[in-house]
């Protein structure tokens, strides 16, 4: 079985997850309601945890910081990310009660709203040795190099790439058309790097994993979808291969995409359609961080800094 396909198993989480429903729904007497988005929230949270390779009884503050920072990179609203928190919250509450955790990571945790997270960015180097790490005389190595081309040259979300259809690839006029969130379509440039490796692994690779006839133009090595935690080990992967020390995700691209742009001159509002904000503000950190890169660059070369 392919490193993209590898089974789900049975984490902390799925065993303490039915217990604290229960729990929440007999006990503190929450409505159905509540109990289910807490359930939604919790899975999600359990998601995440699998692709970071992290368990609850390890976790840290910053960890529920970093996983919250990127609902809200996605798009989820405050108030959202509150209620996910409040469900982590409860969580971890419940298994300290339980004696299964001897830390609770979210005790005097403030609020999202009041954070201010800068994204984590690689520097051009590393996005190089990251694109140029698959193996691509093998079919999944195609594959691999075309989905991380395509998502440095359009700064796609995780779950966009892996839902990308093939008649939304659009390589001969230079675009994608992506279905966002609230169902909202973009269209996103599409770089001549990335063109080029999509035409290769359509030509040469595609075709040996499509055994299904699926829409979507990333194929795990069975020929269905790729999902989102088999992507998140891919790039994982090669970011080991290239030498990558920081943490590596979706996301870190994405972040990386903006900034890079924002360092060469791009409008900040072409970035935001692009990235497919619906606020402006969203995309205003980018320019932090810009900022910030600006000032270590001058403190670094400048003679009398």
């Amino acid at each position: 079985m392919g490193a993209d396909d590898t089974p789900r198993t049975t984490t902390q989480l799925d065993r303490a997850l039915p217990l604290l429903l229960a729990h929440l729904a007999v006990e503190r007497n929450l409505s159905p309601r509540t109990v289910e988005a807490y359930g939604r929230d919790l899975a999600r949270f359990g998601e995440w945890l699998e692709g970071e390779g992290l368990e609850l009884d390890s976790l840290e503050r910053a960890d529920i910081r970093n996983y919250l920072g990127c609902r809200r990179d996605e798009g989820l609203s405050a108030r959202s990310a509150a209620r996910a928190m409040s469900a982590i919250r409860c969580l971890m509450r419940y298994l300290l009660r339980e004696g299964l955790v001897e830390i609770d990571p979210t005790a005097d945790l403030q609020a999202p709203s009041l954070w201010q997270r800068m994204p984590k960015v690689l520097r051009a180097e590393e996005v190089e040795a990251l694109l140029a790490a698959p193996d691509t005389s093998t079919d999944l190595g195609l594959r691999d190099r075309a989905m991380l081309e395509t998502l440095y040259a359009t700064g796609l979300r995780v779950s966009e790439l892996v839902g990308l259809t093939i008649d939304r690839l659009r390589l001969d006029p230079g675009y994608v058309r992506v279905i966002g969130k609230g169902r909202k379509e973009r269209l996103v440039p599409i770089g001549g790097s990335a063109i080029e490796w999509n035409e290769r692994y359509l030509e040469l690779a595609r075709p040996g994993l499509d055994r299904e006839r699926r829409p979507e133009v990333y194929l795990n090595h069975r020929g269905g979808r790729l999902t989102r935690q088999g992507f998140w080990k891919i790039i994982k992967g090669h970011g080991v291969a290239a030498g990558i020390s920081a943490p590596l995700s979706p996301h870190v691209v994405r972040h990386s995409f903006a900034t890079h742009l924002l360092d060469n001159g791009a409008d900040l509002r072409a970035v935001q359609m692009m990235l497919g904000h619906s606020s402006l503000t969203t995309t205003e950190i980018y320019t932090h961080v810009t900022r910030e890169r600006l000032r270590r660059l001058y403190d670094e070369k400048h003679p009398r800094a």
